[in-house]
Order: structure tokens, then C-alpha cells, then sequence
């Protein structure tokens, strides 16, 4: 058995990795984007979304969840003749069209006959398995391949898979099988605990071999109250200066998570005011992210796989998900419009937009046209990936010294002051910490065998080698 990996190993993006089961058989395990300083190969070229390698022996893909870092080469795999099942949570099978769709009229083409039939023969390859149930895949070259997925608290649908080989003996028996298995666990993405909305993740009950993220694996994130009223106090903040808070949000995860701590903030303080004549009750929270809003329909509808209390908010007349503050963007043209309205008269409001990097979304337009503005708040609440324009707005305003002293930002192919002031959360980016990380690793009842790290910058994973005293 060997582990390849097409992307994902050394950076936070494009993450793809082969297990190779036999000479003739493999399996996928995710199949992501590049984005940033990632593209870079190295070599002086770019990783492209092309598929590089000969998928002749590969039997299908486990998909861990639906970000674009995980899933957005899909169509590139099945543009370079892929035709096995790709085998995700039931969840993921539902939001899967929805992101895929979205990914395809941006980065390759709009023409929607195109993007029809796409999308048809991608969902006639999907595999929905429930959470906690083994699920033989097939038998090749005398090695049998079975699947769990497990919850991995990321986003909706998010798993880590559990695969395991095995060699049957004649006369099997539980013992025989142990000894002839090896379980093979990608992690995927793992969310921190206490994050809202989803249960938290629960180590496996063996990994022989462990694949796992490690993009915060050199930090600790604040706690869930700490990062709950550093919220608090960047909203009234941002109010007070009479502009607008930006937040550049991922569709899926970071957007649903900051609805619902947003009305549990104006639920709890609603009689107060957020700064001088605006109660938090008129809070106006714009959303302006097309596919956000029809993820959140699919959160909505999925509440049997939220956490215990997310449901007893529900169950108290509350909709943390879609409630009356909340304006919704959903055309280009209002979009335009809202960006000039607020340009010509700073109106204090949260925006959520579109484009967690900042590297393309609807959320680009609010940062060419507001930044600019001393009275605007930008807030980052998501992994920033290196090379990418959302990260060089933080090592920016991190630089920035004296008062009235600006940076210009590249950003869509011109040059932009930077004035806004710029906060980061780092504890709604859903990705667990270090401490997290290594609870996971120590909650396995037999330490595994083989850890590899991936999904992460040099510096976090040095970091957690030495936390889990991984030898280089």
C-alpha cells in the first residue's frame, strides 16, 4: 500500500490524495483547487486544475467535503475520463451540485447547456453513505475495501473517511481480520469544538495509518466565548464609526455560523444599543452571496444533523438562519447597486459577502469601493491562504504604522488604499487548533502506527510535529 499525494501536501490547498491499494486498483481521496502561493509548483510554473496523473487504476473518490479546495478539480476529473463513483456524506451529495455548478460558471464556462449536462452526470456518479456505517466498496486484486465516514464538525456534510484493507484468511475470525487489516483515516478538514451549528468531531476507534490536516497546527484559537464577544465588540465598533463591517465569508460553513452568532447577539441584546441612536434590533446584516443563500436553504433543511444547541434555539421560535434584520442580495444588479448606495453614504450595516479570500465574490466590489474609507471595518474569520489578496490585507494592516499612513492592496487587477481598519477571529475559520488536533490524535485507543501531516503551511506543521512528537 502507498499514499501519493496530487495536492494538499505541502500547502492549504488542492487537496488530492491517491491510496494506492494494488498494482491495478486505487482510490481518490478528494480532488481540490489550488489557490494562492499553492499554484506555485515551485518550478518556476503554476499547478493548473488539469488533471496530471493516470487514472487508469483509480476506482473511485471519497469526497471529505464540499470546499472548493477539496472539490473544485471534479470537473476536470471527469473532463479527463473519470467515471467511478465518488462516495460522500449525504449531506455533501446535496450541496455538491449547488458548489460545483457555482465553481463551473466562474472558472470555466457559462453557458448553461454545458453546465446542465455537467452537473447531470456528475450527481449520476454520487454515493451518499450515512455517517457511522461501514460500506464494502469492492474487492480488487484479492484486497477487500470498505468505508466509514465519520463526522468531522468542518461544515454541513464534512467527514473524515475511514478506509479499510484488508487480505480475507479462509477461515476468517475477528482476530485473522485484525491482523490482516490495515485502516487508513483522512482526516479532511476538522472543526474546532463548540463550533455552532455542528456536533464536534470524535477521534476514530483505530487508524493503523493517519492522514491529517494541519493548517492551525502552529496556533491556539480563542474560546467560544472569547471569539462571541470579540464579535461584539468589532460590530460596535465598526457601527460606531458610522461604516460598514466587511466580511469575506466562505458560502458553505463560515456564513451560516455567523448568522446564527449574529442573531444570538441581537436576540441577547436587543432592548440595548449597538452604538449611539441603533439598537441592535435594527442591525441591518447584508448577505449578498448567491450560493450562501442556497446552501443555507440546505442547512435549513437538514436541522436532524445540527448540534443539541442549535436545535433548542429552533425550538424556541428562533431562526438563527434567516431572520428579520437580514437583507438578502441575490441578482448582479441590486449587488451593484447595494455597493454604490453604501460607497455614497457609508450607512452603518454588517455585509457578508461572497469570497473568503478575497481572491475573486461579490465581496471584491466592497473592498474596491469601501477601503478605502477610514470609517470601514474588515473582518476576517477564515484561513488565509499564503499568495492570496485576503492575506495580503492582513500582513498589511498588521505593518501599517502612523496615524493616517495607508497601503495600496492589488486587488482585480488594480491597486487600492487600504484605510479600513482590519480585525481577524481566527476561531470561526472551523478549523480545529493545535490543542484540537492533537486531542484527536490522542483519543485514537492505539496510537497510530504512521501520522502524516498535510494540508498545511511549513511553519504549522513543524509546529504540530513537535506537539505530537513526530519524528522528521
Amino acid at each position: 500500500m502507498e499514499i501519493i499525494h496530487h495536492g494538499g501536501q505541502y500547502g492549504v490547498t488542492g487537496s488530492c490524495h491517491e491510496l494506492v491499494i494494488s498494482e491495478n486498483a486505487s482510490i481518490l481521496i478528494d480532488c481540490g483547487l489550488f489557490h494562492g502561493h499553492d499554484a506555485d509548483t515551485g518550478k518556476g510554473k503554476k499547478h493548473t486544475p488539469f488533471i496530471d496523473f493516470p487514472l487508469d487504476r483509480v476506482q473511485g473518490l471519497v469526497l471529505t467535503h464540499v470546499h472548493i479546495d477539496h472539490c473544485g478539480r471534479i470537473p476536470h476529473l471527469m473532463g479527463a475520463g473519470f467515471q467511478g463513483p465518488i462516495w460522500c456524506s449525504e449531506a455533501s451529495a446535496l450541496l455538491l451540485p449547488l458548489v460545483l455548478e457555482d465553481a463551473v460558471k466562474v472558472g470555466i464556462t457559462r453557458d448553461e447547456g454545458l453546465i446542465e449536462r455537467f452537473i447531470g452526470a456528475m450527481k449520476k456518479r454520487l454515493a451518499p453513505l450515512p455517517y457511522g456505517t461501514w460500506r464494502k466498496l469492492g474487492t480488487w486484486d484479492g484486497m477487500d475495501v470498505s468505508l466509514r465516514l465519520q463526522q468531522a464538525g468542518h461544515i454541513l456534510g464534512s467527514a473524515y473517511a475511514e478506509l479499510s484493507v484488508a487480505r480475507p484468511s479462509v477461515q476468517e475470525t475477528t482476530a485473522s481480520r485484525h491482523d490482516n487489516e490495515t485502516v487508513v483515516v483522512f482526516s479532511g478538514d476538522l472543526g474546532a469544538p463548540f463550533t455552532p451549528l455542528l456536533p464536534d468531531p470524535a477521534p476514530p476507534e483505530r487508524a493503523d495509518i493517519l492522514v491529517l490536516e494541519s493548517t492551525y497546527g502552529d496556533r491556539l484559537h480563542e474560546g467560544r466565548e472569547q471569539r462571541r464577544e470579540k464579535l461584539r465588540q468589532v460590530i460596535i465598533r465598526a457601527l460606531e464609526n458610522r461604516g460598514a463591517l466587511l466580511v469575506p465569508a466562505f458560502s458553505i460553513g463560515r456564513t451560516q455560523e455567523l448568522l446564527y452568532e449574529i442573531e444570538s447577539l441581537i436576540a441577547e441584546h436587543r432592548n440595548d444599543e449597538a452604538a449611539t441612536n441603533l439598537p441592535w434590533d435594527d442591525l441591518e446584516i447584508i448577505v449578498d452571496s448567491p450560493l450562501a443563500l442556497r446552501v443555507t436553504e440546505v442547512y435549513d433543511r437538514l436541522r436532524h444533523l445540527w448540534d443539541q444547541e442549535a436545535t433548542e434555539v429552533v425550538s424556541q421560535g428562533r431562526h438563527p438562519l434567516s431572520f428579520e434584520q437580514m437583507t438578502v442580495i441575490e441578482n448582479h444588479n441590486d449587488h451593484r447597486a447595494t455597493v454604490d448606495y453604501l460607497r455614497g453614504t457609508a450607512r452603518p450595516c454588517v455585509v457578508i459577502a461572497a469570497g473568503g479570500m478575497c481572491a475573486g465574490g461579490r465581496i471584491v466590489n466592497y473592498l474596491k469601493a469601501l477601503m478605502g474609507d477610514p470609517r470601514t471595518d474588515i473582518l476576517f474569520v477564515g484561513y488565509q491562504a499564503h499568495g492570496t489578496p485576503g492575506r495580503g490585507i492582513l500582513e498589511a494592516a498588521q505593518t501599517r504604522t502612523g496615524t493616517g499612513e495607508h497601503t495600496s492592496i492589488d486587488l482585480d487587477g488594480g491597486s487600492y488604499p487600504l484605510r479600513a481598519t482590519v480585525h481577524s477571529i481566527s476561531g470561526y475559520s472551523a478549523h480545529a487548533d493545535q490543542r484540537d488536533l492533537v486531542n484527536f490524535v490522542r483519543g485514537i485507543p492505539v496510537a497510530p502506527r504512521s501520522i502524516r501531516l498535510v494540508h498545511g503551511e511549513e511553519k504549522a506543521r513543524k509546529a504540530l510535529e513537535g506537539a505530537l512528537g513526530i519524528a522528521r
